[in-house]
């Protein structure tokens, strides 16, 4: 039982809005680029806490089972 890319966007999606996210993935392994607002001044396990706050469901479902996760400020990522 796995989870399609568009649904791991979708769920990042809802708990980050402003959020550009891509997200790539096979059915086991995902990774995911997300550029948000909400991770200025955040460090890097902070801003992969608000991460995985969206998609817990699906990791303890059993649905999501590894992501790679890539955050970036808008200003970080035109650097």
């Amino acid at each position: 039982m796995s989870i399609s890319n568009d649904a791991v966007k979708q769920m990042i999606q809802d708990k980050l809005p402003d959020a550009q996210i891509s997200v790539s993935g096979d059915g086991y392994k995902y990774e995911t680029d997300i550029i948000s607002e909400a991770f200025t001044g955040l460090n890097t396990l902070k801003r992969h806490q608000l991460v995985y706050a969206a998609v817990n469901e699906a990791i303890t479902s059993g649905q999501l089972h590894a992501l790679t996760i890539r955050t970036f400020t808008p200003a970080e990522k035109t650097a």
